[in-house]
């Protein structure tokens, strides 16, 4: 890895434990930053392009699972290693169902820490060179989390772009919307609400406008289709 690759976001609240991570990360030749609490965490994860994050699940402010389950509705897929004194399997599970890719019991050795970091940084980079998906002219990069038409590009807010991304990666097939809801509001059937079609339109809007060509289709009465001409 080069460059924010090799870039480590560490949440921890006791000072002690953060200070012998990030002096264990540092030795190893990452960069560090460091949250103290759960709001710092999701802002720094919001704002900056990591490697991996390490995030504590008990904090002050805002916990660790709802810190990686607003990144993650936001479209972020840092890998998250999960640090917690909570070691049960339903702990765990909860915190890998929230999001979460790893999960380390404290107290843990700092080796394992090393390695379990090492462990999604490789994923991460991996990750990388298979982010970015095209339909026509269109082209969304997953890790910038941008996309441009025509090598223009468009201004999407985070709901907006997972919205494109799951319609591109269903490229010629019929979206429906019950689809859409679940995968991208993690809502199961709401007959009521109009989100999708106000959605659909915002991103309509952004990817076609003035465009020569359509690329998001309505199938009337039953869903969504990205797909290019020819």
């Amino acid at each position: 890895m080069a460059g924010g690759r090799r870039r480590i976001l560490v949440v921890e609240d006791d000072l002690e434990t953060a200070e012998q991570v990030v002096e264990s990360l540092a030795t190893n030749g990452y960069q560090v930053d460091l949250a103290v609490n759960g709001n710092d965490g999701l802002r720094r994860g919001r704002s900056a392009d990591y490697a991996v994050m390490t995030i504590d699940r008990m904090l002050p402010g805002m916990d660790g699972i709802s810190v990686i389950r607003s990144l993650r509705e936001d479209g972020i897929v840092t890998p998250a290693l999960i640090i917690s004194a909570l070691g049960e399997i339903d702990d765990r599970v909860r915190g890998l169902r929230a999001g979460g890719d790893d999960y380390l019991v404290k107290p843990f050795a700092f080796a394992e820490l090393l390695a379990r970091v090492e462990a999604l940084a490789r994923r991460s980079a991996t990750v990388v060179k298979e982010t970015v998906l095209r339909v026509g002219d269109l082209e969304l990069d997953l890790v910038s989390r941008t996309a441009r038409r025509g090598g223009q590009e468009i201004e999407l807010l985070p709901r907006e772009f997972q919205v494109l991304e799951y319609l591109v990666r269903n490229e010629g097939r019929v979206v429906p919307r019950a689809m859409l809801l679940q995968h991208v509001w993690d809502l199961h059937f709401d007959p009521t609400t109009n989100i999708i079609d106000v959605y659909i339109g915002r991103v309509r809007r952004k990817v076609d406008g003035h465009q020569a060509y359509p690329l998001i289709h309505t199938v009337r009465g039953v869903g969504f289709c990205v797909r290019a001409p020819g």
